[in-house]
């Protein structure tokens, strides 16, 4: 399924649903942090993905950035949580959902880089190659947020 995200656009479509997602910022011992390139609309990105029932946010976070990148990891803190209405996403199925998203922070513990059906890519880049990816930027706040050094978590 593919996805259009719209970001304080005027012509963006009205929201019909809101889902509880969650992402991860992972950084290894080299500081370099884990990102995928999406196969839903070709954007880099942190891990994350939709919680499921019977499901702790942060068993989903583990989970989904197993799924998408082969890493094990360990969530260690929260972030922030982002649930701005002037972002939405478009799916091709007409749901047109409101962000709404835990960013934890989380070590890795194990695994082997592999991409999946969700990421067509698997890397670990530096920062300031970060800022030269393709990345919406809802995902840069996250990343910014996460490298600031507050102890309060961000929310919107």
């Amino acid at each position: 399924m593919t996805r259009r995200d719209f970001y304080y656009d005027p012509n963006a479509p009205a929201a019909n649903s809101i889902a509880v997602a969650v992402s991860a910022f992972i950084q290894d011992d080299e500081g370099r942090i884990l990102m995928i390139r999406r196969t839903d609309n070709d954007l880099y990105s942190i891990p994350g993905g939709q919680l499921e029932l019977g499901e702790t946010l942060t068993e989903t976070a583990v989970r989904e950035v197993r799924e998408e990148t082969g890493i094990e990891c360990e969530v260690t803190g929260l972030i922030g949580i982002y649930s701005n209405p002037n972002h939405v996403i478009a799916y091709d199925d007409g749901e047109v959902r409101q962000e709404f998203s835990i960013c934890f922070r989380a070590c890795p513990v194990g695994g082997t880089v592999s991409p999946s059906d969700e990421s067509k890519e698997v890397l670990w880049v530096l920062s300031s190659e970060a800022a030269q990816l393709n990345i919406h930027p809802s995902i840069q706040k996250r990343i910014s947020n996460a490298l600031t050094e507050d102890s309060y978590p961000y929310y919107d």
